[in-house]
Parts: C-alpha cells; structure tokens; sequence
C-alpha cells in the first residue's frame, strides 16, 4: 500500500497548488509495476516478484528564453523522487533522490525523460545478517533512470495523464562489493497537474546567427574515485586517472573527443597479488605493474552549461588484463567557466562498472 501513500501525497500537492497558482511549473506522480531483468545469474535468486513503486517528480518549463532551449524543443527540467519495492526482503526497498530533464516529441506528446541521481537501499549485503544480496554492497549507490511516456498535459483544471515505459538502474559502480546492481523495466501510469499559466508564458522563436563550429581545443582532467575489487572482504582504494584529449565542436549540440588516458587502479594492485597466490594454476605474476594507458575517441552533447559525453577506449598498455581491452566512459560534465569544468562519469568493460569517477578540467 506504501506507493498509493506517495499518490496521496500527489493529490495534497494539486490541492495546494489550486489554492496559489503560479506559471511554468508541472508536478506529475507515476506509479509503476514491472520486472527485474536477470542480466546475472549470480542474481536469478532474487527475482521472486514484480517490483512496484512511483516516481513523483516537479518540473520547470522553459520558453525559448535561452538560445539552448529552444534547439532542444523547450525541454524541462527538475526533481525526481522514487520509491521501489523490490518484493523480496534480501533486496529490500529503494529510495531515490534524481535531477532530470525532460525531452519533447511529437508536437510535445512523447516525452523522453533522464534521470540522474543518488539511491537509498533499506538492505545491503551484509556477511552475517544479509549473505544472499549480491546485489548491492552498500546503502548509498548512484542510480539512473530513463522514461518514455505518451503524456497529455491540461486535459480538464490543469489536469492531464500519462503512461508509458521506465527503466531504472541501481549499481554501487563498484566503490564496495559485492556489485551486481539490478535494472528494473516497467510500465508506468501517472497523473500530470499544470500550474497556471502566465500571458507571458509562451514560446519565443530566437533567430540567432551563432556559428558553433569551433578551431581545436585541448583538455587536461584529472579523475579520482574509490573502489573495490570483485573479491568480498578486500579493502576499498582510491583509484586515478589523467586524461588529456582533444575536442573538436561541429555544432550547437555536437562535438567529437580523441585522446589518452593514464589509470592507477590501486585496487587492482591488491587483486594481482591475490590472484598470483589464490591460483597458482593461472601462473599469475604478482608484482605485475597495476596502472593502464588507453586511448580513446568520445563523443559530447552539450546542453546549456552541461552537456553528456560518452567514450570508447583500447588499453594499450594493460599488463595484467583481467578485463578486456576495451573501456567505455557514460557521464556529465558543468563547464563551472569557461575554461573549467567538473565531471561525473562512470567507467565500465561492458556492463560491469569500475568506478565512478569525480573529475575536474580545464579546456584550453
């Protein structure tokens, strides 16, 4: 019954916000009911239900005041507050706290929404109480979600109703193990309430003769994190990398990345030993080197001061190769200035985190 709690609360918020209307802002409450995908069989376990919960979010609309919202179809942006019920008491329940934006289509009835955010899970793994979640190795954990929706705003009072699709994904991006993570897909049905809208709240058409194509700029960041290798008990390190690449803007929402990085992973250091004495089968050496070098092309969206990158690397140099030779880096970055900016990314090999990674850079 705790999601049709939250529903409740939804409806307290309309009924206040009838009382003091105010223009270019939406509330909206989702409930959902779906699956766990078993993407690992280390978690097929415990998956013993559908998953439940809602996701009730406040939104700020933009008009075109800004050159950026326009070339994104005046998308919004806001705050999102989540609940789920995994249905199984290993699992426990989540609680999240997200930033989102949402993207329009469809002469604004197909709404594409991301979600990035931090989790609460009620129960992690735990060696002596909690043995059997592979799952989550802490309380606190990144989470991301994604939803697409058919959403009709201010059918009746300010009134509207949506439904569609969401996915959600909880992992500790490997900063403790164990870090199997889970992804939930689901459908989801919701109610949408516009505040009332001002004579000034339309949408502006900017003529703008900006040229975004840009002459070559060089970037220096510098990435910190901390994370745990996939044996239970190892202690946790604090992991490095240095990046230096350049970038190349082809456009007003586009630029294109190349460069290198350098990675002292010191769990990785511990791990090669372990190895070496664990599986003397494997013939492993343990003073192998530790650190990495790879090189990487990338790709950057740029959405007002923020803009989402991802990259693709190869080690080419990867003594000790537990992994793969190839890398992805998913994230954000918020250019502080002109010349500086701060970095949130995760780095993977395929679908298994490494780390999350905290960045700071300059862009030259």
């Amino acid at each position: 019954m705790r999601p049709f709690s939250y529903l409740l609360l939804f409806f307290s918020v309309i009924a206040i916000a009838q009382e003091n209307p105010e223009g270019g802002y939406t509330v909206d409450a989702n409930y959902f009911y779906g699956n766990i995908i078993p993407h690992r069989k280390s978690i097929q376990h415990l998956i013993t239900d559908h998953p439940n919960g809602v996701v009730i979010s406040f939104n700020c609309k933009t008009f075109g005041k800004h050159e950026w919202e326009q070339a994104y179809g005046f998308p919004d942006y806001g705050v999102s507050l989540h609940y789920q019920d995994m249905k199984n008491e290993v699992l426990g329940e989540m609680y999240g706290l997200y930033g989102h934006y949402n993207f329009y289509f469809l002469n604004r009835q197909l709404v594409f929404r991301l979600g990035q955010g931090v989790a609460y899970n009620t129960n992690p793994y735990d060696k002596q109480t909690n043995f059997r979640n592979y799952a989550y190795g802490m309380h606190v954990m990144p989470s991301t979600y994604f939803m697409l929706n058919y959403n009709r705003q201010n059918l009746w009072h300010g009134l509207g109703l949506q439904a569609g699709l969401i996915f959600i994904h909880h992992s500790n991006a490997s900063m403790k193990s164990p870090n199997t993570s889970t992804n939930t897909f689901a459908v989801n049905v919701g109610l949408n309430y516009t505040f009332e809208s001002k004579e000034d709240h339309t949408y502006n058409l900017i003529k703008s003769d900006s040229v975004y194509k840009q002459p070559l700029h060089y970037n220096i960041v510098f990435r910190g994190g901390v994370n745990q290798s996939d044996v239970i008990g190892t202690k946790q390190y604090p992991y490095f990398a240095l990046s230096g690449y350049i970038d190349k803007r082809i456009s007003r929402k586009s630029g294109l990345q190349l460069g290198a990085d350098i990675f002292w992973p010191k769990y990785l250091k511990e791990y090669i030993h372990y190895m070496s004495i664990a599986y003397p089968e494997e013939k492993i050496d343990g003073s192998a080197d530790y650190k990495k070098v790879g090189l990487f092309g990338g790709y950057e969206l740029y959405v007002n001061k923020m803009s989402l990158e991802g990259q693709v690397g190869y080690y080419v140099y990867s003594p000790f190769n537990a992994t793969g030779r190839l890398y992805q880096r998913v994230g954000m970055k918020y250019y502080i200035s002109k010349n500086v900016f701060g970095s949130l990314g995760l780095k993977t090999h395929g679908a298994k985190a490494e780390v999350m990674e905290f960045g700071l850079g300059v862009r030259l």
